[in-house]
């Protein structure tokens, strides 16, 4: 390993280039501007040291809104004896996606931006049995007085077009870091096991080239088969409240 006062540092390597001595070395400092290639070098650290501070903020929103939920449902099975929620997933959004959201909105993809705009970022899904858990999860959330309910849309009582249902729901929840506290936004998706499954199709689907598979057309299918799905899962219910009622 070489010795640590042979290696050349940013200061030294700017004065070599103000005095030509590193153009030998470093042909990329021959420049208009010999301080723009360290200029922009700083500039890339302090941006990707702003970038790890902003993700691991909504990293750490995530995982509070997931023990949340965990402990939710862990004090329902001690109290009621039932389990709501059938299982958490959680996600991070991709940058390419944020800032393909950014121009969507007409806003340039900065990191200033991102937070400023994107509610997104974070993300936690929480699938249930029954629509009944769905909005009993929504009701408990509301009574949390630290958490703050940014906006609400209910797409099971009014689905989109396509037959997509869920219950979507954002929240700045607070997170504690060294020297202060933040409240960083969350999505959070409730649905059932079976709008999930139907989700998930309706995903796979929409990435196909083609609007017919096997002779099919997959929009209107999906959207008779959501049509389906809400009709069995409002039976199903009467028989869970029927069997609630007994116990």
């Amino acid at each position: 390993m070489a010795d640590a006062s042979q290696q050349p540092s940013d200061r030294r390597l700017a004065v070599e280039a103000q005095r030509g001595e590193g153009a030998s070395r470093f042909p990329f400092l021959l420049t208009d501007d010999l301080r723009s290639p360290l200029d922009d070098l700083q500039r890339l650290r302090d941006a990707e040291v702003k970038t790890r501070e902003i993700i691991q903020k909504y990293q750490a929103a995530m995982r509070e809104m997931m023990v949340r939920f965990e402990i939710l449902d862990q004090d329902l099975n001690l109290k009621k004896h039932r389990n709501p929620i059938h299982h958490l997933e959680s996600r991070i959004k991709k940058p390419a996606s944020i800032f393909e959201k950014l121009e969507r909105y007409g806003k340039e993809p900065t990191l200033e931006n991102l937070e400023r705009f994107i509610m997104d970022v974070a993300g936690v899904r929480v699938i249930c049995s029954y629509i009944h858990d769905v909005y009993n999860l929504l009701e408990l959330l509301q009574k949390q007085d630290d958490l703050e309910i940014v906006e609400i849309k209910d797409y099971i009582n009014n689905p989109k077009p396509n037959g997509y249902r869920s219950l979507h729901v954002i929240v700045r929840i607070p997170v504690y870091f060294l020297d202060k506290k933040e409240l960083i936004p969350v999505e959070v998706q409730l649905r059932t096991i079976a709008m999930d499954f139907w989700a998930s199709l309706e995903h796979d689907l929409k990435y196909k080239s083609v609007s017919e598979v096997q002779g099919i057309d997959s929009y209107d299918e999906l959207k008779d088969c959501s049509r389906i799905i809400e009709d069995v899962e409002s039976r199903m219910q009467i028989l869970a409240r029927a069997l609630e009622m007994e116990d």
